[in-house]
């Protein structure tokens, strides 16, 4: 099949149905991930560390949260060779599975006055399988979106990826709160926080469905069509594209941080220090996950028409600005200085984050695209993202002050600052090419090699 039969059916089929599905496979897939940071916060310490003081057991129950992040960068490899070798859309399906199953394992885990300290052994082995997952997912889903979607409209259908993060917020955190609201503080810690773990059982069923409705994309069939796949996806991406994974971990370093730091971790610091109710706090991170959503996909928008560097790098300074007033108003116990502190926060986060799934894209060509987009997203989560909460913890137990916590979070926004610099423009590339950027893969050096010898 040649590759304009190939792309004839792509432009008859919706490809805003491809980028819902895409969206509907990461709301899920981070849904997961986020009701662990938010069990994390609120009942492991008690359930799996029962030994530590209050302050040594939310280090150790977010120190397993990290682990999910460490795997990230492991599954970054691993599904980003399934992508380039086998295709985006296998991968993508085999990662949720891994999630929905993973997860759901969770919900059904004894605790540690059942099992000792099988517990949290088992606890730790289930969250690499989260971050193992959730390391090839993201870039699946938006690869599934940019290579299917219009050159002058990558960056919004990207982005439906990205707001499915958001979405996933106001999800995890709904049903959190609808718990509160219908069982007991006791009966919450006795069986209660597993729910949330049981209900992402249905994330199996949207992979399989998935798997019968999407298509490959067409910049992949036409590698598959050439048989021109990468041998060793991640040896090539890292011989040919090595500043561009290194950048790509920059810019996304503070997306992350400010992420969980926002999403997480002031779910336990507003309860304990400043003395907000879960519910509050529930409540006022599920609205700002709604304006996170919605500012995402107009951001994105804006992205194709002036660039993905300029709205990056405004969201990169927004981002670093807000990291003091933040935390000023949470620490004036108020409830809605403090949403109004969050949800400002997720605000300024969305021009940073939106885009990212395009400008990643287009960073790498399309036979390593997968790995090279995957690598270079999970390393910034690990290094961010894996230890924001950690960081956050350890830094007011050792200051008693929020004042070190903000300093952090402007540092971490200033390396993104500089990498979305150091990036090149990339929003009028053609990802359905080979090439990417101006740089030849290592398949068609060799080849040209060849034919002058």
């Amino acid at each position: 099949m040649s590759a304009t039969n190939i792309e004839a059916p792509r432009q008859e089929k919706s490809i805003l149905q491809i980028s819902l599905l895409s969206m509907a496979g990461t709301t899920i897939e981070y849904y997961d991930f986020l009701v662990y940071g938010l069990a994390a916060a609120l009942v492991f310490p008690t359930l799996f560390f029962p030994e530590s003081d209050p302050i040594v057991g939310t280090i150790a129950a977010f120190s397993t949260f990290t682990v999910g992040f460490v795997a990230r960068l492991v599954g970054g490899a691993v599904f980003g060779h399934i992508g380039d070798k086998i295709g985006r859309k296998r991968a993508l399906v085999i990662a949720l599975v891994l999630m929905g199953g993973a997860t759901t394992l969770i919900g059904l885990l004894p605790t540690y006055a059942t099992i000792g300290v099988a517990a949290p052994v088992i606890l730790v082995a289930l969250r690499f399988l989260q971050g193992l997952a959730l390391g090839g997912q993201w870039s699946g889903a938006v690869l599934i979106a940019t290579e299917s979607a219009p050159p002058n409209r990558r960056g919004f259908y990207g982005s439906f990826a990205m707001a499915g993060i958001g979405a996933s917020l106001i999800i995890a955190n709904g049903v959190f709160l609808v718990l509160f609201a219908l069982i007991s503080p006791e009966q919450f810690a006795a069986w209660g926080w597993r729910v949330p773990f049981l209900l992402s059982v249905v994330l199996i069923g949207i992979a399989f469905y998935m798997q019968s409705r999407l298509e490959e994309t067409v910049a992949f069939q036409r590698v598959k069509e050439a048989s021109a796949e990468a041998r060793m996806p991640l040896v090539e991406v890292l011989v040919t594209y090595p500043k561009q994974v290194v950048l790509a971990g920059g810019t996304i370093l503070a997306t992350g941080v400010v992420f969980y730091i926002y999403a997480a971790y002031v779910v336990s610091y507003a309860t304990t220090v400043t003395g907000i109710s879960r519910s509050a706090m529930l409540l006022g991170v599920i609205l700002a996950g709604a304006v996170m959503a919605a500012a995402l996909l107009a951001f994105s928008a804006l992205s194709d028409r002036v660039g993905r560097r300029k709205v990056c790098m405004m969201g990169a300074a927004l981002s670093g600005v807000w990291a003091f007033p933040v935390f000023w108003l949470i620490d004036t116990g108020s409830i809605a200085m403090t949403w109004i502190a969050v949800a400002l926060g997720l605000f300024f986060l969305a021009p940073l984050y939106g885009p990212q799934g395009a400008l990643l894209s287009e960073m790498f060509g399309t036979r390593v695209r997968y790995s090279g987009a995957s690598v270079g997203y999970q390393l910034g989560s690990v290094l961010g993202s894996g230890l924001a909460p950690v960081v956050a913890a350890a830094l007011f137990a050792a200051t008693g002050a929020s004042l070190a916590i903000s300093v952090y979070v402007a540092a971490m926004c200033a390396i993104s600052f500089v990498s979305l610099f150091l990036v090149s423009e990339t929003a009028r590339e053609d990802i359905r090419e080979e090439q990417a950027r101006g740089h030849q893969t290592v398949h068609e050096e060799s080849r040209g090699s060849s034919t002058a010898t």
